[in-house]
């Protein structure tokens, strides 16, 4: 059997693994002014942080369309005997309900399976990845969704914010809400849990937010794979990367968040996502 997994831009998986896995992503678009861009095809995650401090009016960003997954599951997945669906987080956006409108359209003889990842970019992607690889592993349908659904709760992230500024502007702020306004000369470390952000901390300062960052990663055991992340501040992600000791260098991947959801997370966003074996 068959089967292709699809996903959306917003999980940030790296190219090279997109293609190495045979990932089929669709893009979402931003908005900035009266031009739109497709996430990573009309518009690179630096362009776009380039062009994010000059810009006086927030950008927006829409979800794709039932009407492009429909022609995305009828041509990149026609010759798939099943396909699994993994979009961004429900709380975080409606793409999931275009993925189970358009899975309803065109099913017909095939299987078509959409799972909600309650996450977000690369702790989205790990997911993604994961189903990836075992449907090259010639894995069903049915087998990959429960494998997903039971490994949803072994991913774990925890992301330093340079400012909730964007967060609370772009509506994606969720159980942090009550930290806008309060937070000055402070750095807030945010969780997903339940599909939405939670706040865990805050820090005096970004030095001690890459701290807290090392010690959540160190912390944990039996870590299958483990990513740093980071919007505008490639240099550190690196240094993190490097002081990471839970896992052996080479089982550390990096990602950068693309232009949708850095518009909600801002520059300077740093993160690392983990995920354990249980």
């Amino acid at each position: 059997m068959t089967v292709k997994i699809v996903t959306d831009s917003s999980a940030d998986i790296p190219a090279p693994i997109i293609k190495k896995l045979g990932i089929v992503v669709i893009p979402q678009h931003l908005n900035i002014g009266k031009e739109s861009y497709r996430d990573y095809i009309d518009i690179t995650p630096d362009e776009f942080y380039a062009r994010m401090v000059k810009e006086e009016n927030m950008p927006t960003t829409s979800q794709p369309t039932p009407g492009e997954l429909i022609k995305l599951y009828a041509e990149d997945c026609k010759d798939a005997d099943g396909i699994v669906v993994i979009p961004i987080g429900s709380k975080f956006s409606g793409t999931i309900v275009s993925a189970e409108q358009a899975a309803k359209t065109v099913a017909g003889g095939r299987e078509i399976a959409v799972v909600d990842s309650q996450m977000v970019t690369i702790a989205a992607g790990i997911l993604v990845i994961a189903a990836a690889s075992m449907a090259k592993e010639g894995k069903s349908v049915s087998e990959i969704v429960a494998a997903i659904e039971e490994m949803r709760s072994h991913v774990k992230c925890l992301v330093l914010f340079d400012t909730l500024e964007y967060l609370a502007r772009g509506g994606r702020i969720g159980k942090a809400r009550s930290l806008v306004g309060s937070l000055l000369n402070v750095k807030p470390l945010l969780t997903i849990k339940d599909g939405e952000f939670t706040p865990v901390t805050q820090v005096r300062n970004r030095h001690k937010g890459k701290e807290k960052l090392l010690e959540f990663a160190n912390a944990f055991k039996d870590v299958e794979e483990c990513w740093t992340v980071y919007s505008t501040t490639k240099d550190e992600a690196s240094e993190l990367t490097a002081s990471i000791r839970v896992v052996p260098q080479s089982k550390i991947q990096m990602a950068q968040l693309g232009a949708v959801v850095g518009m909600h997370a801002g520059p300077g966003v740093l993160a690392v996502a983990v995920r354990t074996k249980s």
